[in-house]
């Protein structure tokens, strides 16, 4: 069976439904990293915060604090990076014993599709859980380098390399924060690519609800009212 033989198995809901994914999982990522000035997002907002932290991190002696926090952030991003290279593990396990699973689908009535269908489906949600664990992984690593960042800042504030070089760790924080949160965007679209088991209006409703939750938490959440208060010194949008 070639390619165009394959590609009959497919409906038009199908072909529709997994373009609806692949063009959310781009648009939200855009949105949330990109937002109006007139409305930020959580994940933009952070950034402010993140950079007041290495503002005020200068000041703080001893640094304990600090390093129990950016140890938190490296612990939790290397759990998820476990957790996704298990599930890919677990992705293609699946691959290889698909007309096992065709049977199970089968009997629970969920899907008549051939092997190959099903094999088709389970890459595209392996595509978005492999690109989360390169993302948690390199996170993990920006973490890494953050905190030999940090050991480098001069304890003395009045040293003229402290603030240059705390600006530069908490940039390199940014980074991770925003690799990490990619990640858990990845995470939250492959679980929207297993509705595609179920057919492709399951895939389109699942792509269209994964959209919702991430807009949600990103520009309506009572956490994002919270950072958004100015009494703390926040600007104003």
């Amino acid at each position: 069976m070639n390619w165009s033989d394959r590609i009959t198995l497919f409906d038009p809901l199908d072909a529709a439904a997994l373009a609806t994914l692949f063009v959310a999982w781009l648009a939200i990522g855009h949105l949330i990293e990109n937002p109006p000035r007139s409305r930020p997002s959580v994940s933009s907002i952070m950034v402010y915060y993140r950079r007041e932290w290495f503002r005020h991190f200068v000041e703080r002696n001893p640094r304990v604090f600090d390093a129990q926090i950016l140890g938190n952030l490296r612990q939790g991003t290397a759990f998820f990076a476990s957790a996704t290279m298990i599930a890919i593990g677990g992705g293609l396990a699946l691959i290889g014993n698909t007309e096992r699973l065709a049977g199970v689908a089968t009997d629970l009535s969920l899907s008549r599709d051939p092997a190959i269908v099903l094999e088709i489906k389970l890459v595209v949600m392996i595509f978005f859980i492999a690109n989360a664990f390169l993302k948690f992984v390199w996170a993990h690593r920006l973490f890494g380098y953050c905190s030999v960042v940090m050991s480098a800042v001069p304890n003395d504030v009045t040293d003229p390399a402290a603030l240059p070089r705390s600006a530069k760790a908490a940039e390199i924080n940014i980074t991770a924060a925003r690799s990490f949160n990619r990640a858990m965007r990845s995470v939250y679209f492959g679980l929207a690519a297993a509705a595609w088991l179920f057919g492709g209006s399951a895939l389109l409703m699942g792509s269209i609800v994964t959209v919702i939750v991430l807009w949600r938490r990103e520009f309506a959440s009572s956490s994002r009212a919270a950072l958004l208060e100015t009494t703390d010194g926040y600007p104003a949008p």
